[in-house]
């Protein structure tokens, strides 16, 4: 299905009846990420899986979106199509859009799985890389602009991320300006029951990130997962969604 926000067209499914439902992905994922958990639910619940912008089939934001106009778009999705509250599942970046719709009091629970959000967890090689970048392009000042471009292309992609280097165009810009917001401040205001989901060898949003946002957030609650990583509603998906059935008990049988 088709939804149009700022002459932008985003791709969703939606799938069965019952309570409301919206799975938000991580990035350089799409609605296929969360295949597995739409099927389960389909069964009992209205469920809304998107490709967010930039992702999947969906259009890329025309202009540079932060996490907080991603987080606007799905609120006006969600007055649109949901007569009540609705569950937000997210996953790393989908986590970072369910913390502004937390915090905005528009959900009813959330259950977030490695989500993403906090002050990045960077190391020395990190700043290295960082600064002398930015030391290199003082350095060539005084190189004409086309040979300074082409090697400073080539410091990129020896230095940038897999993620920056795979977002081509308007997305790249997305994703420096995300990966650098910390939304710390936001969990103080989520109020909705939040279940967090956290691999324990989860390298990309550490375990401890877990733990910050069950002290912040007033009523969360955190599960820890043996073995596996930054994917660990995909690795242990039996496990998730046995948890996910139990916290939903309740919105399970809202129709019926």
């Amino acid at each position: 299905m088709d939804f149009l926000y700022e002459d932008i067209n985003i791709k969703y499914n939606e799938v069965g009846n019952g309570y409301p439902v919206i799975l938000l992905h991580g990035w350089g994922g799409s609605r296929a990420s969360f295949r597995i958990v739409e099927e389960h639910l389909s069964n009992d619940f209205k469920v809304f899986n998107f490709d967010l912008p930039g992702f999947g089939e969906s259009e890329a934001p025309k202009v540079l979106w932060d996490t907080e106009h991603y987080a606007k778009m799905l609120k006006a999705f969600i007055e649109e199509h949901c007569e009540v509250p609705p569950v937000i599942i997210a996953h790393s970046f989908g986590g970072r859009l369910a913390l502004h719709l937390g915090s905005w009091g528009i959900p009813k629970k959330m259950v977030l799985t490695g989500c993403a959000g906090l002050k990045a967890h960077r190391g020395i090689d990190y700043y290295a890389k960082i600064y002398s970048y930015k030391a290199a392009k003082i350095w060539l000042g005084v190189l004409g602009s086309k040979k300074k471009e082409e090697i400073l292309n080539k410091w990129r992609s020896k230095a940038g991320s897999s993620d920056y280097q795979n977002a081509d165009g308007i997305m790249r810009q997305v994703f420096v300006t995300v990966v650098n917001e910390d939304l710390k401040s936001l969990l103080k205001n989520i109020k909705a029951p939040t279940l967090l989901f956290w691999g324990k060898e989860d390298t990309a949003t550490p375990l401890s990130d877990g733990k910050i946002m069950e002290r912040e957030i007033s009523d969360a609650g955190l599960v820890e997962i043996d073995g596996a990583g930054h994917f660990a509603y995909l690795e242990r998906s039996p496990q998730f969604l046995a948890v996910l059935d139990s916290f939903l008990a309740h919105e399970r049988k809202h129709n019926k």
